[in-house]
């Protein structure tokens, strides 16, 4: 409940915020320790088709593209996606300089302090490593501390169990489904809402610092520490 009220009616209401508009992002680079965000251009496009190619499951849940047949028509809707604001798109690079996938901030709405990440594409090679939990940190970090938004979404198809766990995973808060959200592909979509608030960034932040570590890494490169246990995602 509320433990704000108005000051002439008396009737309950949200506590007062700082309601300048936040920043649209932009073409930065986030470095990282183990490889970096920089924006996605149609340079990244022959990168990522050789990491992505004949791996159609990637698009399964995507709500309007995707798989692709060729690396003609992959290379045209990544030009075309580097060229949007919203999403604004970012090219995930290695530290071998090369592109092994995509994400980006979304649904942009500044005035409202509110954006989402999504159209999220990892290719095999990104996934369960170091660097596709620290992209989600980098873009987290930047969103919430450079830009101003209050609010952090993740949506995702209700069916896409990967991408339920990884939200939880990564610390933010399920909030429920929205039934036949959307028309995605010619077939009905239920949607999983997550999301993530300023208040909550900081304790998400030292986790994402503490897993990413160096020293929670054996030799053989095993985590000892688990990030969905210390953000709480196993409850």
């Amino acid at each position: 409940m509320s433990d704000h009220v108005h000051p002439q009616t008396g009737q309950p209401v949200g506590a007062p915020v700082d309601d300048r508009p936040a920043q649209r992002p932009g073409p930065v680079t986030l470095q990282g320790r183990y490889g970096r965000l920089e924006k996605l251009t149609a340079a990244h496009a022959d990168a990522l088709w050789q990491a992505v190619k004949d791996e159609d499951a990637l698009w399964t849940y995507m709500s309007s593209y995707g798989p692709f047949a060729a690396e003609t028509e992959f290379s045209t809707w990544v030009t075309a996606r580097a060229a949007l604001d919203d999403p604004y798109a970012y090219a995930i690079v290695g530290a071998d300089n090369r592109a092994v996938g995509i994400t980006t901030l979304m649904e942009i709405r500044p005035a409202m302090r509110v954006a989402e990440v999504g159209h999220i594409v990892y290719a095999p090679a990104l996934k369960r490593t170091p660097l596709g939990t620290e992209v989600q940190y980098l873009l987290a970090r930047y969103a919430f501390e450079t830009l101003g938004y209050r609010r952090y979404e993740w949506k995702c198809n209700s069916h896409n169990a990967a991408s339920r766990r990884a939200a939880l995973r990564y610390g933010f808060v399920f909030e429920g489904i929205l039934r036949q959200h959307m028309i995605a592909k010619s077939r009905s979509r239920d949607t999983a809402m997550f999301s993530m608030l300023d208040s909550e960034w900081p304790a998400r932040k030292a986790n994402f610092e503490r897993w990413l570590a160096p020293d929670n890494f054996g030799a053989d490169g095993q985590q000892k520490l688990s990030l969905g246990a210390l953000n709480g995602a196993a409850s």
